[in-house]
């Protein structure tokens, strides 16, 4: 999923966003809910890390896609095309919608795909790292 197709994507059915709806009390992000879950239903997007002072770095993330917000999924990121720079994690669907939110308002502000730095610091486990 590029950056041309996000702007054509077409709101989940809002049988699927209310399911959602509870575990985000903001309302700027029950407002955008539809479009992430959407994209999540696709089961991955591709866009660039964006790095300070050099080159952003491609990615692709996949995901298994579940109906429940409560399940789990396991997102597999792979960055410039390389297996050896590939991460794994498993969390929480409404976790993972969250950074999808965060990945969709983002676009909408500057056109970029990328993730969240709080997506980063879990996928990369700096937080489990900071507190042993």
């Amino acid at each position: 999923m590029s950056s041309n197709a996000i702007s054509q994507l077409q709101p989940a059915d809002k049988r699927d966003v209310i399911v959602y709806q509870p575990y985000y009390p903001d309302k700027n992000k029950q407002k955008l809910l539809p479009l992430p879950l959407a994209l999540y239903q696709l089961g991955q997007v591709e866009g660039a890390r964006r790095i300070e002072g050099g080159e952003n770095l491609s990615f692709v993330a996949t995901w298994f896609v579940s109906r429940l917000p409560s399940e789990l999924t396991r997102c597999r990121m792979q960055f410039d095309g390389q297996a050896d720079l590939s991460y794994e994690m498993t969390v929480l669907n409404s976790e993972f919608m969250d950074y999808l939110i965060d990945l969709i308002a983002g676009y909408e502000e500057n056109k970029s795909i990328d993730f969240p730095q709080n997506f980063y610091r879990k996928l990369l486990r700096l937080d489990d790292a900071s507190s042993v």
